[in-house]
């Protein structure tokens, strides 16, 4: 497949219909009913027209067609009828709130609190309210000296950024679990480990099938550590970024997040280190869910994009005015502000542009200004005095 350059598809029944979900060298996937799944699944191909040329031949070589196999309307209502029985939802929900012996043989902690284990690899205490005040911010903080991450193009789904399926070996979440005694064999997925931020922000925008234009000649979770120009898995660049007090951006092109509404495409980022994304547009959930994580989602004026721009996303980036836009002296929050970037170039030459911000309610905005909905729901069960 990569001597050959193939784009390899496959058909599917569910709702996985992303590039590298079904197999890391998958990059298209037709959405189909079961059948069809089955009736590609028998010709082998999908070059094929089901209504003209046969799945295969029958034991007699002659042609089987998918008109000769497709069921009618009162087959499939006669095999429902002799296969459901009402006994079977009653024996299955009957007990559904008992358990089994494995949660029956659970030790009941004492505490109220969850009893976090700090040496667990599936779940971990996560950091959102780490520097939490009890009242919320008073004033919002412009982002200054930011850096990019990634560049990505148009069409990044919720796929290409939240960890899904496997982890590799060779990854940075596969290197920390070989480091915290697990073996490759126990590794599991990123779905399973969920409840581990350390696993998940290793394997966020760490989709084999990702294109970072930071990184050109590379696929994957790579980008370019700007201060060296080394290129190195993103999570390593963004932990370095952390650790010298550098914001990030990341710069996105159409229809960015796309796809399954799925949490940790904004948790990660938010792990990560990054404070804006600058997209030409957004799927209105995960525009919303980056809101929720306190990551500011800033628009491209119309018919503008990065590369109208010039942008290359080494430059460092000023954005301003976020205080007037969200919190205004003058009155309450209005969608639809106006918000200024400056970037600067490595040669200290400098421009502006100007963005939408697409914080779109006063309800998004009081989340902004708290951090993120987590903040903002703590602070209010403190105000109620649910301590």
């Amino acid at each position: 497949m990569d001597q050959g350059n193939l784009v390899v598809v496959s058909v599917l029944s569910g709702n996985r219909n992303f590039e590298a979900r079904i197999n890391p060298e998958v990059r298209a996937n037709y959405l189909m009913s079961p059948p069809l799944v089955v009736a590609y699944a028998l010709a082998g191909r999908m070059d094929i027209d089901l209504l003209h040329e046969p799945l295969g031949k029958d034991d007699q070589g002659e042609p089987v067609y998918l008109r000769d196999l497709w069921p009618t309307q009162l087959e499939v209502h006669q095999v429902i009828e002799q296969a459901l029985q009402s006994d079977m939802f009653r024996k299955s929900y009957g007990d559904v709130f008992k358990g089994d012996e494995r949660w029956n043989a659970l030790d009941v902690a004492a505490s109220e609190l969850f009893q976090w284990e700090p040496d667990s690899t599936y779940v971990r205490n996560p950091p959102y309210f780490e520097g939490m005040t009890r009242e919320a911010p008073t004033s919002i903080a412009d982002i200054s000296g930011a850096l990019a991450l990634a560049m990505l193009g148009d069409s990044v789904t919720t796929d290409h950024i939240s960890p899904a399926g496997n982890i590799k070996k060779s990854s940075p979440a596969g290197q920390y679990l070989i480091e915290h005694g697990i073996e490759a064999k126990d590794f599991n997925s990123y779905g399973a480990r969920r409840g581990n931020h350390e696993v998940m922000a290793r394997g966020t925008f760490a989709n084999v099938q990702l294109r970072n234009k930071l990184a050109p000649d590379t696929q994957g979770g790579f980008t370019t550590y700007l201060p060296t120009g080394e290129v190195m898995p993103l999570y390593d660049a963004a932990m370095k970024y952390q650790e010298a007090g550098t914001p990030l951006i990341v710069l996105g092109g159409k229809e960015y997040g796309s796809g399954s509404s799925r949490d940790w495409a904004a948790k990660g980022p938010y792990l990560l280190g990054v404070k804006a994304v600058i997209a030409e547009s957004y799927e209105r959930i995960h525009r919303s869910n980056l809101i929720g994580m306190g990551v500011l989602p800033l628009q491209f004026a119309s018919e503008e994009n990065a590369s109208h721009l010039g942008l290359t996303g080494k430059e460092t980036f000023d954005i301003s005015g976020l205080q007037e836009a969200i919190m205004p002296s003058g009155g309450e929050f209005s969608g639809g502000q106006k918000i200024k970037v400056r970037a600067t170039r490595a040669d200290g030459v400098s421009f502006e542009f100007t963005t939408t911000l697409r914080i779109d309610t006063p309800q998004e905005a009081l989340y902004y200004q708290h951090g993120g909905i987590l903040q903002y729901v703590l602070r209010q069960l403190l105000a109620q005095g649910q301590d």
